[in-house]
C-alpha cells in the first residue's frame, strides 16, 4: 500500500511539473499579429506526440492521419518545434534518420517513420523498394547545423550517428545516386531499381526522386536538388571547420561551390530573367515552384537574381507546403510586408489545408526568428536581435529557450529590451536598421558599429555581455 502511494504521488508531481512549465509566449500590440501567433502555437503543439510511443519523443511532420514524421518535413519544422520546447522531441528525431541511413538503402535513411518506431507503410517496403527524394539528406544536414546554432547542443555535430550521416551523405551518396557536380544533366532518370524494375510502382519509380517537385514525367534534375547539394557539403564544412578539421573543410567547401556555380551558369534563363527549376529526360529546362528552395538552401549570391526569384514566388501562388517557409525567408531577405501577409494567410481559418503541420511551425519561426529578428550562432556564442516589426508596434517573446538558456526579447519604439532569464551568460548583438551615431545601454552611451546587410541597407549595432538574470535595454539615438 506504502508503494503503491509512492508511485501515484511521483506521477501526480511528474504531471504537475510538466503542465507547470512555461512555454514560450508572444505578447504584441498588433492584436492580428499575437493572434496568429497563438493559433499556430496551439495547433503546433497539438501535434506534439506521446514520449511513451514506442518510438520515443516525436512530433508530427507528415500527413497527420500517418501519425508519422518525414525527412523533409521535419529539416522545415525543427527551429519552430525548438522554439515551442520540443527539443527532446527534435533530437530524437534526427537521430532516428541519422542512424537509419544503410548501404543496403544506397545510403539513404527512411523517408518517413511513424509512432511506432517503423519506416512508415505508405512509403516502404522494403530496402529496395521505397519513396525517396534525394534532397532529403543534405536538408537533414543543414537542419541538424541550424539546430546546433539555435542551441549550442554539441550532440548535433559531434554524436558518431550524426558524424556518420554527414560523412555518408557528402561522399558514399553523392556517388551512388551519380550527383556529382559534372553529372547533374547527363544521370540516369532512374538509378539503383529494383530487379525487376517497374515503373508504374511509386516504390520503383520514386526510389530516388532528383527534386521535391513530384509527379512530373520525365524529371531527371531538379534545382531544388542542385541548391540542396549545395548547401549540405557548405554545411558539412562549417561542422568540420567546428571541430578543428579544416584540411577536410576547405575541400568541402570547394566541391560545394561547383553545384552554386552550376546553378548560377547553368540553370539561370537569361531571356526570362528567372531559374529553370525542372530538367528532363528530353533534355529540356522548365519552370516550377522549387525555386523557392534556393532561397531555403540559401544558394543565391547574386541581388539582382534573388529579388527575381523573390519577386517570381511572390507574385504567384504557393501551396501551404512551400508557403510556410514564406514568412521566415521574406523577413530575412527584406520583404517585412509581405511576411507578415503569409502569416496572417497561414493561420486564416479559412486557408485550406492549415491544419499541415508544417504550416503551424513555419508561423513560429516566421514570426520569432523573423519579425522579431532572434538570431543565435552557437559558433560564434553570441545573439543577434533586430526588430523586423512596425516602428510604432510593441513586441515581446518570454521564455525563449536559445543557446542553453532563456530569454526574454522585447522590441518597442527605438529600444530592445533582453532579459537573461536563463543560468549561462550570453553575448547579445543589438542591432537597429539605419545609420545611428549613438547607442545607450541602460541610458550610457557607447561605442557602436556600423554594417550594411548583402543589398547594402545599414545597421547600427553594439554587443555586449549579459549575465544570468540581468537586463539589459539597448537604444539609439
Amino acid at each position: 500500500m506504502k508503494n503503491h502511494f509512492l508511485v501515484l504521488l511521483a506521477n501526480c508531481c511528474f504531471f504537475l511539473n510538466a503542465f507547470s512549465q512555461e512555454t514560450v509566449t508572444f505578447k504584441s500590440s498588433d492584436a492580428a499579429l499575437q493572434l496568429a501567433f497563438e493559433r499556430a502555437k496551439s495547433m503546433a503543439l497539438s501535434y506534439k506526440g506521446d514520449s511513451n510511443d514506442p518510438v520515443g519523443p516525436w512530433y508530427e511532420a507528415a500527413l497527420p492521419s500517418r501519425s508519422a514524421f518525414c525527412m523533409r518535413d521535419v529539416s522545415h519544422q525543427s527551429i519552430g518545434a525548438e522554439i515551442l520546447g520540443l527539443s527532446k522531441e527534435n533530437k530524437n528525431i534526427l537521430s532516428l534518420f541519422a542512424k537509419n541511413i544503410s548501404e543496403s538503402k544506397d545510403w539513404c535513411s527512411y523517408w518517413e517513420i511513424n509512432k511506432y518506431g517503423k519506416p512508415a507503410p505508405e512509403d516502404y517496403r522494403n530496402d529496395k523498394e521505397f519513396w525517396y527524394n534525394l534532397n532529403s539528406n543534405f536538408d537533414v544536414i543543414f537542419a541538424c547545423w541550424r539546430l546546433y546554432l539555435w542551441t549550442g547542443d554539441e550532440g548535433y555535430i559531434n554524436n558518431p550517428e550524426f558524424e556518420n550521416f554527414f560523412e555518408k551523405s557528402s561522399t558514399e551518396y553523392i556517388k551512388r545516386w551519380n550527383l556529382e557536380s559534372e553529372s547533374l544533366l547527363t544521370r540516369s532518370e532512374f538509378l539503383n531499381t529494383p530487379v525487376p524494375f517497374d515503373i508504374k510502382d511509386d516504390f520503383h519509380r520514386c526510389r530516388g526522386l532528383a527534386s521535391y517537385s513530384e509527379g512530373i514525367p520525365g524529371l531527371k534534375m531538379g534545382v531544388d536538388l542542385v541548391a540542396a547539394i549545395y548547401r549540405g557539403l557548405l554545411t558539412y564544412s562549417f561542422i568540420l571547420k567546428e571541430k578543428g578539421e579544416f584540411e577536410k573543410a576547405v575541400f568541402f567547401e570547394k566541391e560545394a561551390k561547383k553545384y552554386q556555380t552550376q546553378i548560377e551558369n547553368v540553370w539561370w534563363d537569361k531571356s526570362e530573367l528567372a531559374y529553370n527549376v525542372i530538367y528532363t529526360a528530353d533534355g529540356k529546362f522548365s519552370k516550377d515552384a522549387g525555386e523557392l528552395f534556393l532561397l531555403w538552401f540559401d544558394a543565391l549570391t547574386d541581388e539582382n537574381r534573388t529579388k527575381n526569384t523573390i519577386d517570381h514566388i511572390i507574385s504567384g501562388k504557393s501551396n501551404v507546403e512551400n508557403a510556410s517557409y514564406l514568412p521566415f525567408l521574406l523577413y530575412k531577405n527584406g520583404y517585412e510586408d509581405k511576411a507578415y501577409e503569409y502569416i496572417l494567410h497561414l493561420t486564416d481559418p479559412e486557408t485550406k489545408r492549415r491544419e499541415y503541420p508544417e504550416v503551424s511551425y513555419g508561423v513560429i519561426e516566421g514570426i520569432i526568428h523573423g519579425y522579431m529578428g532572434i538570431e543565435p550562432d552557437a559558433s560564434k556564442k553570441i545573439i543577434t536581435t533586430v526588430n523586423r516589426g512596425k516602428k510604432d508596434s510593441i513586441s515581446e517573446v518570454d521564455n525563449l529557450p536559445v543557446l542553453q538558456t532563456t530569454l526574454a526579447v522585447q522590441h518597442k519604439n527605438q529600444t530592445t529590451t533582453l532579459h537573461n532569464k536563463g543560468e549561462n551568460f550570453i553575448e547579445w548583438k543589438a542591432m537597429f536598421t539605419g545609420n545611428y551615431t549613438s547607442i545607450f545601454i541602460n541610458d550610457k552611451k557607447a561605442a557602436v558599429i556600423h554594417e550594411k546587410d548583402n543589398k547594402g541597407n545599414p545597421y547600427t549595432a553594439i554587443t555586449i555581455r549579459v549575465n544570468p538574470g540581468q537586463k539589459i535595454t539597448a537604444a539609439y539615438r
